[in-house]
């Protein structure tokens, strides 16, 4: 009965937020009221208070410019967490633009759409991120390409690193930095998640959306570390390959200690 009722207060949070929030994101963009990022963080912030989640942040996200953001990836709700925590950009699969209402919202947040399996269009998305990133905007990648148990990681993809090439090779820059991010789901209801719990939190493969969100809403009380690594500069002379392993590595050393030795939830 409790969980019901708490879900149930939890769904009229998010859709009395969502609605209002959104309005005033649509007002941002025809007007320029406000700065485009700032309705965004307050949705993501009222999302991680809705579901339970405690973030804690360790670093912080670099200042260098063009910055593209890589970052394992556990479940949808990295998008809330890391949007909770800085004014970043998401890259997002194409087929996600046409999602009803999670396509709309995203395009309000400004999503870049890319359809990774086509090489045709994938030249003019990087370029398109590539040109976004130049005029400052932060972009995230999670560049596995798809999700993970919260266990462990899956190969990063050096192909999705092609907007940071394109950064260099249109002009707009003579590097990119690229900034390792590790997100680690860590405890539940303050007690530390063990590798058969820690799936939990994670949305894999076909998983429908809105039983596990149901779910996140009854259980709450979720911890999640987000840990900010230093930025490696790109050049015209680096291996995409080479960068995407280095990135990978560093993810994965921070993801690993964080899943060991959760800091204490408060």
């Amino acid at each position: 009965m409790i969980a019901k009722i708490r879900i149930g207060l939890a769904f009229a949070f998010i859709a009395a937020t969502t609605t209002v929030l959104a309005l005033l994101q649509v007002l941002t963009l025809k007007t320029g009221l406000w700065r485009e990022t700032l309705m965004p963080r307050l949705w993501h912030r009222c999302m991680v208070r809705a579901l339970g989640i405690r973030v804690h942040a360790h670093g912080a996200l670099a200042k260098e410019r063009p910055l593209l953001v890589a970052s394992n990836h556990v479940s949808w709700t990295d998008i809330v967490v890391l949007g909770s925590l800085v004014d970043v950009n998401f890259i997002a699969k194409a087929d996600m633009e046409g999602w009803p209402l999670i396509g709309w919202l995203s395009k309000l947040q400004r999503t870049a759409f890319v359809e990774r399996e086509r090489r045709r269009s994938s030249g003019r998305q990087a370029s398109e991120i590539g040109q976004r990133m130049a005029r400052g905007d932060a972009m995230v990648l999670f560049a596995e390409g798809t999700t993970g148990d919260g266990n462990a990681m899956l190969p990063f993809k050096s192909t999705l690193f092609g907007a940071a090439s394109m950064v260099i090779s249109e002009g707009a820059g003579e590097k990119v930095f690229i900034q390792p991010v590790a997100i680690a789901y860590t405890r539940l209801h303050g007690v530390p998640m063990g590798r058969a719990h820690r799936p939990h939190a994670a949305w894999i493969g076909d998983q429908d959306l809105a039983p596990h969100l149901v779910g996140l809403l009854a259980d709450g009380a979720m911890d999640v570390e987000v840990h900010f690594g230093e930025p490696v500069a790109f050049t015209a002379e680096s291996s995409r390959k080479e960068t995407a392993k280095l990135i990978e590595r560093r993810v994965a050393e921070m993801m690993q200690a964080a899943l060991a030795a959760p800091r204490p939830s408060r």
